[in-house]
């Protein structure tokens, strides 16, 4: 049976990466020894490292004062780590929260410095993302979220502010074409749109850091990793491996098919959603995101039937996430449109 892969995280690779990354186990680039075994200082992993950071500067037209690494600890590490480089402890940092991820930002951040959360949906449960908020003149930076996987809201505008905008893109990056010098920080966790778990990409403006006054080790200091070229330590080479090969994939599908490809997919289900009586939306309309969208049966009672359903015919990682339930389909980069035919048929019954 063919599987539909709805999953919102771990999520769809696409085949012809998964194919790569299995023969790279085996044998990689003919050596006779997997790259699971290859030094990280040798030639071969060096090249594959470079060609890793050259291809996101290219995707993102980044200038040469953006400097893009390969980090591990999973976005969460970040929740702390950005503060801890870009927020001296006696300044104050804007935070917009829309959701789980964005609220465990906060927490980590008020470890580092004062924290103003200058907007927030908690009161809807985060079915929509704020607008129309101020933020102060003193903030260092303002960090945002641009997509939720839990609450399936997307921000769609970038928002308005007099300080450095920091981004967490985990769920949404390479989605569609940005002007990625619009902020100061970009990062994400590699599990939705870029690769394989096990990395996080960050990009920054250089000109950023070093202004904490902190004395960071250097495990912990951006400068070092950018210096080292994410090889300060011995980096997770098979998962960047597998950003590197999807970041091909990217290029050669090219940004703007790949974001009018996830339109179509969006479209095609959104629009059900909201012709089906039996099924209705979850988050508020002008936010909903292209890569999960999250919505509920109109008759509680029918959402156990249409959850076996789906898995009769194929389709994983349907089911919502707990603090909104129903269903939650995520339509990463990978996910075919056919895989969104075949759910929207067995909505219509």
């Amino acid at each position: 049976m063919t599987k539909y892969n709805f999953s919102a995280g771990p999520a769809i690779l696409p085949q012809s990466v998964l194919q790569q990354l299995s023969q790279s186990i085996v044998d990689y680039k003919s050596t006779g020894l997997s790259i699971l075994e290859l030094s990280h200082r040798g030639d071969l992993i060096v090249e594959m490292l470079d060609e890793a950071h050259a291809l996101v500067r290219e995707l993102l037209n980044l200038p040469r004062n953006y400097k893009v690494i390969y980090l591990t600890g999973g976005a969460t590490t970040h929740f702390g780590l950005i503060p801890y480089n870009l927020l001296p402890q006696n300044k104050t940092a804007a935070y917009v929260n829309t959701g789980t991820w964005s609220d465990k930002a906060i927490n980590y951040a008020r470890h580092y410095g004062n924290v103003e959360v200058v907007a927030s949906s908690k009161d809807a449960n985060f079915n929509y993302i704020p607008k129309n908020y101020d933020v102060p003149n003193d903030a260092q930076y303002l960090y945002v979220t641009s997509n939720n996987t839990i609450y399936g809201t997307m921000l769609k505008q970038m928002p308005k502010a007099n300080c450095p905008v920091f981004i967490d893109m985990s769920s949404d990056i390479f989605s569609q074409p940005i002007n990625a010098t619009d902020y100061g920080l970009i990062y994400a966790a590699s599990q939705k749109n870029l690769g394989p778990v096990g990395t996080t990409l960050l990009i920054v403006n250089e000109e950023l850091l070093g202004q904490t006054g902190r004395d960071i080790p250097p495990m912990f200091d951006y400068r070092a990793h950018i210096k080292k070229k994410s090889a300060l330590n011995t980096p997770p080479v098979f998962s960047i491996y597998g950003c590197l090969l999807t970041l091909r994939w990217i290029k050669e599908k090219g940004l703007e098919n790949i974001a009018a490809a996830n339109k179509a997919k969006a479209g095609l289900l959104y629009t059900e959603i909201d012709r089906n009586p039996h099924f209705k939306g979850t988050a508020a309309i002008e936010d909903r995101s292209t890569m999960n969208a999250t919505f509920v049966c109109t008759q509680p009672e029918m959402e156990s039937r249409f959850l076996q359903l789906c898995e009769q015919n194929g389709i994983v990682g349907i089911k919502g996430h707990r603090s909104v339930g129903g269903f939650r389909a995520s339509m990463y980069n990978a996910l075919e449109l056919k895989a969104v035919e075949v759910l929207v048929e067995l909505m219509r019954g």
